[in-house]
């Protein structure tokens, strides 16, 4: 069994499909995995989150699509797939479809959804945080028995990424649900929420070494890396957007990676 004592040190990086055209973007993916990294990710937004707010953007899961075609050993995934958008069943269709399409490399990333401007423009209703953490709670479980019915079967079991840092519903829902938790902030912060997610594992009688610890990172690898490490993180995702997707920062992950090694 993978435990946090003997889990790779892993590196992914975000491609934000924002203020680029494909072509940049598609550039980006494949000179992200000839670089090393280890996981691919965009983001499941209608909109550019920051920059001109009506920027050029594409959506997820399409995308996500092609990355299955025209890349061949990183795996891919949303950071995070909106839980409001799709059905829970059409979503794991999908997922399905890419796992086969990238012959087992897909991370199912799923989050309750947060950018009200995605809702009122695509006509979804926004609700409330805690409404939309219950509607990813009755979905989740939809979505795995979903994927136990499909056929063909998925070619693995798919990795379930759930991102979020909420202590009461969102990680008593990566304890029971996720292969992987996504979180934000610094050593501090991570050092808590970790400690919270272990908690709930133990109310639900799950061994929390069984999570993969995920964080986005913006520091320096050599000053940020061995905390966070420190707290069983061993998944260090950098992000990017367009138009250019300066990778120089990833490729510093990338080789404190392998000095570890």
């Amino acid at each position: 069994m993978t435990t946090a004592a003997n889990r790779k040190i892993r590196i992914g990086v975000q491609l934000q499909p924002q203020h680029a055209e494909y072509k940049a973007i598609r550039r980006a993916a494949s000179e992200a995995e000839d670089l090393g990294v280890d996981i691919v990710f965009n983001w499941d937004h209608f909109y550019p989150l920051y920059g001109d707010p009506d920027g050029l953007h594409y959506e997820c899961w399409t995308m996500l699509g092609a990355w299955a075609e025209s890349t061949s050993r990183v795996e891919i995934g949303a950071l995070v797939t909106c839980n409001s958008y799709r059905n829970p069943e059409l979503l794991a269709d999908m997922a399905r479809t890419v796992d086969h399409i990238s012959e087992g490399r897909l991370i199912l990333g799923i989050g309750s959804g947060w950018f009200e401007k995605d809702y009122d423009e695509y006509g979804y209703e926004f609700g409330t945080a805690g409404g939309r953490l219950d509607n990813l709670a009755e979905a989740l479980p939809r979505i795995e028995t979903r994927l136990g019915k499909l056929n063909p079967a998925p070619t693995r079991k798919i990795p379930v990424l759930i991102g979020g840092g909420g202590e009461k519903k969102t990680l008593r829902l990566v304890a029971k649900h996720a292969d992987i938790w996504h979180g934000f902030g610094d050593p501090e912060v991570v050092e808590r929420k970790v400690k919270i997610l272990d908690q709930h594992c133990a109310d639900v009688g799950r061994d929390p070494k069984e999570i993969e610890r995920s964080v986005a990172v913006e520091g320096e690898p050599e000053e940020l890396g061995p905390k966070l490490l420190e707290h069983g993180v061993s998944l260090f995702t950098v992000a990017t957007g367009g138009p250019d997707y300066n990778l120089d920062r990833l490729r510093s992950w990338i080789q404190w990676r392998d000095k570890q090694s």
